[in-house]
Protein backbone atom coordinates (compact mmCIF):
# COMPACT_ATOMS: atom_id res chain seq x y z
CA UNK A 1 0.00 0.00 0.00
CA UNK A 2 1.30 3.28 -1.13
CA UNK A 3 -0.23 6.80 -0.21
CA UNK A 4 -3.48 8.08 -0.65
CA UNK A 5 -4.61 4.75 -0.80
CA UNK A 6 -2.59 3.46 -3.95
CA UNK A 7 -1.44 -0.18 -4.34
CA UNK A 8 1.96 -0.71 -5.03
CA UNK A 9 2.71 -2.83 -8.52
CA UNK A 10 6.76 -3.58 -9.31
CA UNK A 11 7.29 -4.01 -12.83
CA UNK A 12 10.45 -5.61 -13.47
CA UNK A 13 11.56 -5.00 -17.16
CA UNK A 14 14.37 -5.64 -19.28
CA UNK A 15 16.43 -8.25 -22.02
CA UNK A 16 16.14 -11.28 -22.94
CA UNK A 17 18.57 -13.68 -20.65
CA UNK A 18 18.76 -11.24 -18.41
CA UNK A 19 17.98 -13.22 -15.40
CA UNK A 20 14.38 -11.03 -15.06
CA UNK A 21 12.42 -14.10 -14.59
CA UNK A 22 14.29 -15.14 -11.39
CA UNK A 23 14.46 -11.85 -9.89
CA UNK A 24 11.02 -11.66 -10.03
CA UNK A 25 10.29 -15.12 -8.41
CA UNK A 26 13.01 -14.27 -5.43
CA UNK A 27 11.29 -11.36 -5.01
CA UNK A 28 7.48 -13.13 -4.90
CA UNK A 29 8.65 -15.41 -2.26
CA UNK A 30 9.90 -12.54 0.02
CA UNK A 31 7.64 -10.68 -0.47
CA UNK A 32 4.19 -12.88 -1.01
CA UNK A 33 4.10 -11.75 -4.76
CA UNK A 34 2.44 -13.33 -8.00
CA UNK A 35 4.41 -13.01 -11.25
CA UNK A 36 1.85 -11.85 -14.22
CA UNK A 37 3.65 -12.32 -17.57
CA UNK A 38 4.66 -9.37 -19.72
CA UNK A 39 6.70 -10.70 -22.51
CA UNK A 40 4.41 -11.25 -25.79
CA UNK A 41 5.75 -14.34 -26.87
CA UNK A 42 5.46 -16.15 -23.38
CA UNK A 43 1.94 -15.62 -23.58
CA UNK A 44 1.37 -18.53 -26.07
CA UNK A 45 0.79 -21.97 -25.39
CA UNK A 46 3.05 -24.75 -27.90
CA UNK A 47 6.47 -23.97 -27.20
CA UNK A 48 7.16 -23.24 -23.21
CA UNK A 49 10.94 -24.41 -23.56
CA UNK A 50 11.97 -22.59 -26.36
CA UNK A 51 10.30 -19.07 -24.99
CA UNK A 52 11.68 -19.62 -21.78
CA UNK A 53 8.32 -19.91 -19.73
CA UNK A 54 8.47 -20.91 -15.93
CA UNK A 55 9.32 -24.18 -15.32
CA UNK A 56 7.33 -26.54 -12.77
CA UNK A 57 9.83 -26.07 -10.19
CA UNK A 58 9.31 -22.18 -10.46
CA UNK A 59 5.37 -22.58 -11.05
CA UNK A 60 5.30 -24.54 -7.53
CA UNK A 61 6.78 -21.88 -5.82
CA UNK A 62 4.47 -18.81 -6.76
CA UNK A 63 1.61 -17.81 -8.40
CA UNK A 64 2.37 -17.42 -12.43
CA UNK A 65 -0.37 -15.64 -14.22
CA UNK A 66 -0.63 -14.75 -18.60
CA UNK A 67 1.97 -17.60 -19.21
CA UNK A 68 0.99 -19.83 -22.30
CA UNK A 69 -2.44 -18.72 -21.79
CA UNK A 70 -3.74 -17.66 -25.47
CA UNK A 71 -3.99 -20.86 -28.58
CA UNK A 72 -1.01 -20.22 -31.02
CA UNK A 73 -3.50 -19.04 -33.75
CA UNK A 74 -4.82 -16.12 -31.02
CA UNK A 75 -3.28 -12.48 -31.46
CA UNK A 76 -2.64 -9.65 -29.03
CA UNK A 77 -2.62 -6.25 -29.48
CA UNK A 78 -1.00 -4.35 -26.35
CA UNK A 79 -4.47 -3.07 -25.58
CA UNK A 80 -5.84 -6.31 -25.07
CA UNK A 81 -2.67 -7.22 -23.25
CA UNK A 82 -2.79 -4.58 -20.94
CA UNK A 83 -6.66 -5.14 -19.93
CA UNK A 84 -4.96 -9.24 -19.30
CA UNK A 85 -2.59 -7.60 -17.28
CA UNK A 86 -4.98 -5.53 -14.87
CA UNK A 87 -7.14 -8.07 -14.22
CA UNK A 88 -4.66 -10.09 -12.93
CA UNK A 89 -3.25 -7.09 -10.81
CA UNK A 90 -6.68 -7.02 -9.45
CA UNK A 91 -6.45 -10.48 -8.85
CA UNK A 92 -3.62 -10.85 -7.19
CA UNK A 93 -4.09 -7.25 -4.93
CA UNK A 94 -7.41 -9.14 -3.77
CA UNK A 95 -5.28 -11.85 -2.25
CA UNK A 96 -3.76 -9.59 -0.69
CA UNK A 97 -0.15 -10.51 -2.79
CA UNK A 98 2.20 -8.42 -4.32
CA UNK A 99 1.54 -8.14 -8.16
CA UNK A 100 4.69 -8.53 -9.80
CA UNK A 101 4.97 -7.74 -13.38
CA UNK A 102 8.13 -8.78 -15.45
CA UNK A 103 9.18 -9.35 -19.66
CA UNK A 104 11.02 -7.89 -21.86
CA UNK A 105 8.08 -6.64 -24.36
CA UNK A 106 8.48 -2.93 -23.66
CA UNK A 107 5.81 -1.61 -25.82
CA UNK A 108 3.56 -3.35 -23.31
CA UNK A 109 4.87 -2.35 -20.43
CA UNK A 110 5.00 1.41 -21.17
CA UNK A 111 0.82 0.65 -22.21
CA UNK A 112 0.36 -0.63 -18.47
CA UNK A 113 2.92 2.36 -16.87
CA UNK A 114 1.55 5.49 -19.41
CA UNK A 115 -2.13 4.29 -20.85
CA UNK A 116 -2.21 3.24 -24.20
CA UNK A 117 -4.48 4.96 -27.25
CA UNK A 118 -8.21 4.23 -26.55
CA UNK A 119 -8.49 1.62 -29.63
CA UNK A 120 -11.70 -0.09 -29.50
CA UNK A 121 -11.51 -3.98 -29.05
CA UNK A 122 -11.70 -5.83 -32.47
CA UNK A 123 -14.16 -9.15 -32.36
CA UNK A 124 -13.03 -12.35 -33.56
CA UNK A 125 -14.64 -12.77 -36.58
CA UNK A 126 -13.48 -9.40 -38.13
CA UNK A 127 -9.96 -10.53 -37.51
CA UNK A 128 -10.43 -14.06 -38.74
CA UNK A 129 -11.88 -12.17 -41.93
CA UNK A 130 -8.31 -10.25 -41.88
CA UNK A 131 -6.10 -13.13 -41.34
CA UNK A 132 -7.73 -14.82 -43.89
CA UNK A 133 -8.09 -12.12 -46.83
CA UNK A 134 -4.05 -11.84 -45.86
CA UNK A 135 -3.43 -15.36 -46.11
CA UNK A 136 -5.08 -15.22 -49.64
CA UNK A 137 -3.44 -12.32 -51.05
CA UNK A 138 0.23 -12.81 -49.50
CA UNK A 139 1.88 -9.89 -47.91
CA UNK A 140 3.32 -8.00 -50.57
CA UNK A 141 -0.34 -7.33 -52.28
CA UNK A 142 -2.34 -6.97 -48.32
CA UNK A 143 -0.04 -4.51 -47.71
CA UNK A 144 -0.62 -2.80 -51.60
CA UNK A 145 -4.55 -2.97 -50.27
CA UNK A 146 -3.80 -1.73 -46.80
CA UNK A 147 -1.73 1.06 -48.86
CA UNK A 148 -4.53 1.87 -50.85
CA UNK A 149 -7.07 2.32 -48.09
CA UNK A 150 -4.83 3.68 -45.20
CA UNK A 151 -1.67 5.20 -46.72
CA UNK A 152 -0.08 6.38 -43.45
CA UNK A 153 -0.25 3.24 -41.84
CA UNK A 154 0.79 1.65 -44.97
CA UNK A 155 3.93 3.95 -44.93
CA UNK A 156 4.89 3.27 -41.40
CA UNK A 157 5.00 -0.33 -41.77
CA UNK A 158 7.18 -3.35 -43.10
CA UNK A 159 5.68 -5.23 -45.78
CA UNK A 160 6.35 -8.51 -44.55
CA UNK A 161 5.62 -7.39 -40.91
CA UNK A 162 2.33 -9.63 -41.13
CA UNK A 163 1.00 -9.12 -37.44
CA UNK A 164 1.19 -5.42 -37.40
CA UNK A 165 -0.15 -5.56 -41.09
CA UNK A 166 -3.35 -7.34 -39.89
CA UNK A 167 -3.84 -5.54 -36.77
CA UNK A 168 -3.83 -2.22 -38.94
CA UNK A 169 -6.23 -3.42 -41.55
CA UNK A 170 -8.49 -5.27 -38.50
CA UNK A 171 -8.71 -1.77 -36.71
CA UNK A 172 -10.02 -0.29 -40.02
CA UNK A 173 -12.26 -2.36 -40.78
CA UNK A 174 -13.87 -2.40 -37.58
CA UNK A 175 -13.61 1.55 -37.16
CA UNK A 176 -13.67 2.86 -40.25
CA UNK A 177 -10.96 4.86 -39.01
CA UNK A 178 -6.79 4.31 -39.44
CA UNK A 179 -5.04 2.86 -36.88
CA UNK A 180 -2.83 6.17 -37.34
CA UNK A 181 -5.66 8.02 -35.87
CA UNK A 182 -6.48 6.00 -33.11
CA UNK A 183 -2.84 6.37 -32.02
CA UNK A 184 -3.13 9.86 -31.82
CA UNK A 185 -6.10 10.16 -29.47
CA UNK A 186 -5.01 10.90 -25.54
CA UNK A 187 -3.98 8.22 -23.39
CA UNK A 188 -6.21 6.22 -21.42
CA UNK A 189 -3.96 6.53 -18.22
CA UNK A 190 -3.01 4.10 -15.39
CA UNK A 191 -5.82 3.33 -13.15
CA UNK A 192 -5.46 5.86 -10.25
CA UNK A 193 -5.55 3.45 -7.29
CA UNK A 194 -2.12 1.81 -9.04
CA UNK A 195 1.47 2.98 -7.99
CA UNK A 196 4.06 1.20 -10.30
CA UNK A 197 7.35 1.20 -9.04
CA UNK A 198 9.23 0.23 -12.17
CA UNK A 199 12.74 -1.37 -12.30
CA UNK A 200 15.08 -2.22 -15.16
CA UNK A 201 17.32 -5.19 -14.99
CA UNK A 202 20.04 -4.72 -17.69
CA UNK A 203 23.51 -6.46 -17.09
CA UNK A 204 26.90 -5.33 -18.66
CA UNK A 205 27.04 -6.93 -22.25
CA UNK A 206 29.24 -8.96 -22.19
CA UNK A 207 27.54 -10.91 -19.28
CA UNK A 208 24.31 -10.77 -20.73
CA UNK A 209 25.46 -12.08 -24.38
CA UNK A 210 27.18 -15.15 -22.72
CA UNK A 211 23.35 -16.00 -21.17
CA UNK A 212 22.07 -15.74 -24.28
CA UNK A 213 24.36 -18.13 -26.03
CA UNK A 214 24.20 -20.19 -22.81
CA UNK A 215 20.07 -20.44 -22.48
CA UNK A 216 19.87 -21.25 -26.09
CA UNK A 217 21.78 -24.93 -24.69
CA UNK A 218 20.08 -25.42 -21.84
CA UNK A 219 16.71 -25.24 -24.11
CA UNK A 220 17.76 -27.88 -26.19
CA UNK A 221 18.72 -30.09 -23.31
CA UNK A 222 15.36 -29.59 -21.72
CA UNK A 223 13.71 -31.12 -24.92
CA UNK A 224 13.46 -27.87 -27.04
CA UNK A 225 13.54 -29.70 -30.24
CA UNK A 226 11.40 -32.49 -29.76
CA UNK A 227 8.10 -29.45 -29.17
CA UNK A 228 9.72 -27.88 -32.23
CA UNK A 229 8.97 -30.64 -34.61
CA UNK A 230 5.68 -31.14 -32.52
CA UNK A 231 4.18 -27.94 -32.94
CA UNK A 232 5.67 -27.75 -36.76
CA UNK A 233 3.04 -30.16 -37.56
CA UNK A 234 0.18 -27.72 -37.29
CA UNK A 235 1.82 -24.33 -37.28
CA UNK A 236 1.12 -21.22 -39.64
CA UNK A 237 3.42 -19.05 -40.83
CA UNK A 238 1.33 -15.69 -39.46
CA UNK A 239 1.28 -17.45 -35.39
CA UNK A 240 3.75 -15.27 -33.11
CA UNK A 241 5.19 -18.14 -32.16
CA UNK A 242 6.40 -19.40 -35.59
CA UNK A 243 8.59 -16.11 -35.28
CA UNK A 244 9.86 -16.85 -31.79
CA UNK A 245 13.46 -17.11 -31.93
CA UNK A 246 15.43 -20.33 -32.44
CA UNK A 247 11.78 -21.77 -34.31
CA UNK A 248 13.10 -20.51 -37.58
CA UNK A 249 16.53 -22.01 -37.24
CA UNK A 250 15.74 -25.56 -35.94
CA UNK A 251 13.02 -25.78 -38.60
CA UNK A 252 15.53 -25.13 -40.91
CA UNK A 253 17.69 -27.66 -39.50
CA UNK A 254 14.98 -30.32 -39.15
CA UNK A 255 14.64 -29.89 -42.88
CA UNK A 256 17.76 -30.48 -43.68
CA UNK A 257 18.88 -26.84 -44.84
CA UNK A 258 21.41 -26.48 -42.02
CA UNK A 259 23.44 -28.35 -39.73
CA UNK A 260 22.40 -28.23 -35.87
CA UNK A 261 25.68 -26.84 -35.33
CA UNK A 262 24.56 -23.76 -37.56
CA UNK A 263 21.56 -23.91 -36.07
CA UNK A 264 22.43 -22.70 -32.71
CA UNK A 265 24.34 -20.54 -34.22
CA UNK A 266 22.31 -18.59 -35.96
CA UNK A 267 19.44 -18.75 -33.16
CA UNK A 268 22.53 -17.28 -30.30
CA UNK A 269 22.97 -14.45 -32.95
CA UNK A 270 19.61 -13.69 -33.35
CA UNK A 271 19.29 -13.64 -29.10
CA UNK A 272 21.90 -11.59 -28.88
CA UNK A 273 20.66 -8.92 -31.35
CA UNK A 274 17.67 -9.35 -29.80
CA UNK A 275 18.59 -8.56 -26.46
CA UNK A 276 21.24 -5.75 -28.01
CA UNK A 277 17.51 -4.14 -29.06
CA UNK A 278 15.50 -4.72 -26.32
CA UNK A 279 18.73 -2.88 -23.85
CA UNK A 280 18.37 0.22 -26.32
CA UNK A 281 14.79 0.12 -26.07
CA UNK A 282 14.82 0.24 -22.21
CA UNK A 283 16.97 2.81 -21.79
CA UNK A 284 15.58 5.43 -24.17
CA UNK A 285 11.87 4.75 -23.67
CA UNK A 286 11.13 4.13 -20.16
CA UNK A 287 12.56 6.20 -17.13
CA UNK A 288 12.79 3.42 -14.52
CA UNK A 289 12.63 4.20 -10.42
CA UNK A 290 15.36 1.77 -10.07
CA UNK A 291 18.44 0.54 -12.33
CA UNK A 292 19.87 -2.60 -11.74
CA UNK A 293 22.91 -4.47 -13.21
CA UNK A 294 22.38 -7.74 -11.28
CA UNK A 295 19.69 -9.93 -9.93
CA UNK A 296 20.05 -8.44 -6.27
CA UNK A 297 16.86 -8.91 -4.84
CA UNK A 298 17.18 -7.53 -1.21
CA UNK A 299 18.66 -4.13 -3.00
CA UNK A 300 15.20 -4.02 -5.19
CA UNK A 301 13.21 -5.04 -2.28
CA UNK A 302 14.79 -2.42 -0.22
CA UNK A 303 14.06 0.16 -3.08
CA UNK A 304 10.56 -0.58 -3.38
CA UNK A 305 9.69 -0.28 0.13
CA UNK A 306 11.55 3.48 0.21
CA UNK A 307 9.38 4.53 -2.26
CA UNK A 308 6.14 2.90 -0.36
CA UNK A 309 7.72 5.02 2.67
CA UNK A 310 7.94 8.13 0.83
CA UNK A 311 4.45 8.04 -1.01
CA UNK A 312 2.77 7.35 2.35
CA UNK A 313 4.96 10.65 4.01
CA UNK A 314 3.02 12.86 1.32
Amino acid sequence: MTGKGQKTVLVIGGPTASGKSGLALSVAKKKNGAIINADSIQLYNGLHILTAQPSQEDLAQAPHLLYGCLAPEDACSAARWRNMALAAIEETLEKDMLPIVTGGTGFYIRTLVQGISPIPDVPHEVRDRVMARQKELGNPAFHAELEKRDPEMAAKLHPFNTQRLVRAMEVLEETGKSLAEWQKQPPDPPPAHLKFVMATLIPPRALLFGRCDGRFGLMLKAGAMEQVKEFRKTAKAEMALAKAIGYPELCSHLDGRISLADAIDLAQKSTRHYAKRQVTWFRHQLQPDIVLEDTDTEKLIEAVEAREQSSRRR
